[in-house]
C-alpha cells in the first residue's frame, strides 16, 4: 500500500498565488447584490414530526434520561432527557466508537459523557465539549401535544444521529501575520484546527505534518494492528478544503522565533502569526547489541509501523517477542496472540505495576495468559541475536539470566520521547531534560510568545486532584486533542479562563479497561472493589485519603463518572475511606 498516494496526495508546497487572495480582485468579480425589501416574506418549510414510541409526557426528572424509538423511522432512536429542567433529543450515541449514551452520565450543568471513553456533549446543543469525539451530536426539538411526544426533524439527521463541526469559514486575511500554523499531524492538532474553525477564526490555517497522511486514529494502532489508511483517517482531504485548512507535507527542521518563521527539510519557510507545536513522541529504541542493525525488529508508532509489522506476521503462525509491559506491548499482545506464539519481557514483577499497581497488573496478565501469551517478568534484556536461516534478521532474544527466546520479529513498547529533536539547537527554546517544552495553563511555551505546545511535547501545570499544580507530562490521545482544543479557545479569546479536564485513556487488554486521573505526582494506597483477576473492577488509586485516578474494566460507567466528580475540584469525589467501606461509584450523585 501506497500511503503517500492516499487522499493526502492534494498536498504540495507550492502557495497560493497572491491573485486568489487579494481583496480587490475578489472584488472585482463579484456579481451584483440582489437587493431585497425588509419587508418581503419567505414561505419556510415546517419541519416534519415523528412520534416517539411509549412517551406520553415529557415527566422525565433533571438528570434522568431515556432512549427511545421513532415511530415511523425504521431503526431510528434518540436520547430523551432532562437537562437541568430542559427536555431535550439528541442523537443516542457516541460519535467516537457508538457507545450507548443511555448508559453514559449526566451532570447537573448539562454534561453528557460517554461511558467508555470520555467524550462529552453539551447535553442542551449536542456540541462536542471534551476529546474524543469530534462529531457533535444532532439535536431536535421535542414538542408536546395531543397526548403523545414529537421530535422535529429530518429523516437523515434522525437516522445518523450526529453532526459534523461547522468548519467552513472565508479567510479574510491572507496575511502570514494572521496565521496559525501547526507543526504536527495528530490528534492534537486535529482538536486545535476543527475547534479553531468552529469557533469563528477566519485567518489562515497551515499544518506541516511527516505522516504521510491526514489525523488518524492512532489508538487502532496498536490495539488492532490497523494498516488501511482511509480506516484509519478521522476526516478526507474535501473537509479540510472545505474549511480553508491547508496541510503540508514535509518535516520542520528549525523555527525563528524573532521572525516568526518556521524551516523545513525541503527549504521551504513559512511565517506564522500563533505557533502550535503539536509533534508528539518518538519511539525509544534499545541502545542494546543487536537492535539497531537486525531486521524485523520495529517500533510501533505510525501506520508504517503497523504495515511493516502486518506483513512480517503475514500467514501467522509467528514467534513474536515484545520487548516492555507498557500499554502498547500489552495491546499488540492482545491483537496477535490469537494466531502466534508471543511472548512479553518486562522489567517490573507485573505488567503495567507502577500504574496500576501489583493486583491489578497480574489480573490483566492472567488475562492475556488465557490467550496464551507467555511472560517473562522481572526480566531484563542482553541482546538480539541473528537468525541462522537469514544474519540480517532478528532470530532471537538473548536475556540477562541467560534465557534465549526464539523470535520471527521482536516489537519494542519501552516507551517514547517528545519529538523535539528539531529543537535541539534552537538558541531561544530551552528543553526540559525530558526534552518537553514547559508551558502555562493555557499551553503557552514558558518564555515565548504565541507559542503553543500541546500533546506528548508538552509539560504543564497539572490540577486536578493531587497535582497541585506540580508541572506533568501526558501521553494520552484524549489529552492532546483536549489541550488542542484549549488552545484554539485561546488563540480566539485570549481573555479565556483555562478549563480543567481529567485525563483519560482506555486500553483494550481482554477486556476494555478504562482510565481517569494522573499518578505523576505519587499514589501511596489503592481501594479495588471487585476482581481483576476476572476482569470486572474498580481501582481507586490514592495520595492519603485523596483519590487521584481511577482504573475500571467491567464497571462501566465507573471511570467517567469518577473523571467528572474529579473535574469538580469540590471535594465531590469520594474519600478513600469512604470507598473502603464499600460505597459504590455509581450510586453517588451528579445531579444537586
Amino acid at each position: 500500500m501506497n500511503l503517500a498516494s492516499s487522499s493526502f496526495s492534494f498536498l504540495s508546497h507550492s502557495r497560493v498565488p497572491r491573485a486568489f487572495v487579494n481583496p480587490k480582485l475578489r472584488l472585482t468579480n463579484r456579481k451584483p447584490y440582489l437587493r431585497i425589501p425588509l419587508s418581503a416574506t419567505f414561505p419556510t418549510r415546517a419541519m416534519s414530526e415523528y412520534k416517539l414510541k411509549g412517551v406520553s409526557s415529557l415527566s422525565l426528572k433533571v438528570g434522568e434520561k431515556r432512549e427511545v424509538e421513532v415511530e415511523g423511522i425504521e431503526g431510528a432512536k434518540v436520547l430523551l432527557l432532562n437537562a437541568g429542567g430542559q427536555t431535550k433529543a439528541l442523537g443516542p450515541k457516541c460519535t467516537h466508537y457508538g457507545a450507548p449514551l443511555v448508559n453514559g452520565v449526566l451532570t447537573e450543568s448539562g454534561r453528557l459523557v460517554c461511558p467508555w471513553h470520555g467524550a462529552c456533549f453539551n447535553a442542551k446543543t449536542g456540541d462536542v465539549e471534551d476529546a474524543p469525539a469530534l462529531d457533535g451530536l444532532a439535536a431536535f426539538k421535542v414538542v408536546e401535544k395531543d397526548g403523545a411526544i414529537y421530535v422535529q426533524g429530518e429523516v437523515a439527521d434522525i437516522k445518523s444521529g450526529r453532526r459534523k463541526p461547522n468548519i467552513k469559514r472565508r479567510v479574510i486575511s491572507s496575511s502570514d501575520a494572521d496565521r496559525v500554523l501547526v507543526v504536527g499531524g495528530g490528534s492534537g492538532t486535529i482538536g486545535a484546527v476543527e475547534a479553531l474553525r468552529a469557533g469563528g477564526f477566519s485567518g489562515p490555517i497551515t499544518v506541516i505534518t511527516r505522516e504521510g497522511y491526514l489525523p488518524i486514529d492512532r489508538t487502532k494502532l496498536s490495539k488492532a494492528l490497523l494498516t488501511d489508511v482511509n480506516k484509519a483517517q478521522w476526516r478526507d482531504a474535501e473537509f479540510f478544503k472545505s474549511g480553508s485548512i491547508d496541510f503540508v507535507e514535509d518535516e520542520v527542521t528549525d523555527v525563528d522565533l524573532g521572525k516568526k518563521i518556521v524551516a523545513t527539510k525541503s527549504g521551504t519557510k513559512h511565517t506564522y502569526g500563533k505557533l502550535i507545536l503539536a509533534t508528539g513522541g518518538t519511539p525509544r529504541n534499545l541502545p542494546l547489541q543487536g537492535f539497531k542493525v537486525l531486521e524485523n525488529i520495529f517500533v510501533l508508532r505510525t501506520l508504517h509501523d503497523t504495515k511493516k509489522i502486518v506483513d512480517a506476521i503475514g500467514e501467522k503462525g509467528k514467534k513474536i517477542v515484545i520487548v516492555g509491559s507498557s500499554f502498547i506491548g500489552m495491546e499488540v499482545a492482545n491483537a496477535t496472540a490469537a494466531d502466534n506464539t508471543v511472548s512479553i519481557i518486562g522489567m517490573e514483577s507485573t505488567p503495567l505495576e507502577r500504574v496500576l499497581g501489583k493486583e491489578v497488573g497480574a489480573g490483566l496478565q492472567k488475562g492475556l495468559e488465557g490467550k496464551g501469551v507467555k511472560f517473562y517478568m522481572s526480566a531484563s534484556v542482553d541482546r538480539a541475536e541473528p537468525s541462522g536461516s537469514d544474519p540480517s534478521k532478528v532470530g532471537s532474544v538473548l536475556l540477562k539470566d541467560g534465557t534465549k527466546l526464539e523470535a520471527d520479529l521482536v516489537i519494542l513498547g519501552v516507551g517514547v520521547a517528545p519529538a523535539t529533536e528539531f529543537l535541539k539547537d534552537n538558541k531561544v527554546i530551552r528543553l526540559e531534560q525530558d526534552g518537553s517544552l514547559k508551558t502555562d495553563e493555557n499551553f503557552l511555551v514558558t518564555g515565548l510568545k504565541d507559542v503553543y505546545a500541546i500533546g506528548d511535547i508538552a509539560t504543564y501545570p497539572y490540577h486536578g486532584p493531587g497535582g497541585q499544580g506540580n508541572y506533568t507530562r501526558i501521553e494520552h490521545w484524549n489529552v492532546a486533542q483536549n489541550q488542542g482544543r484549549a488552545v484554539a479557545k485561546h488563540i480566539i479569546n485570549p481573555s479565556t479562563t483555562p478549563q480543567f479536564f481529567t485525563p483519560v485513556f482506555w486500553s483494550a487488554l481482554t477486556g476494555q479497561l478504562r482510565y481517569c486521573g494522573n499518578t505523576a505526582n505519587g499514589w501511596d494506597d489503592v481501594v479495588i472493589q471487585g476482581s481483576p483477576a476476572e476482569g470486572k473492577f474498580v481501582a481507586y488509586y490514592c495520595k492519603g485519603e485523596t483519590v487521584v485516578a481511577v482504573a475500571s474494566m467491567g464497571r462501566d460507567p465507573s471511570m467517567t463518572k469518577s473523571a467528572e466528580l474529579m473535574a469538580r475540584g469540590d471535594g465531590a469525589m469520594p474519600s478513600k475511606g469512604a470507598l473502603q467501606q464499600g460505597l459504590d461509584i455509581l450510586d453517588v450523585s451528579l445531579v444537586a
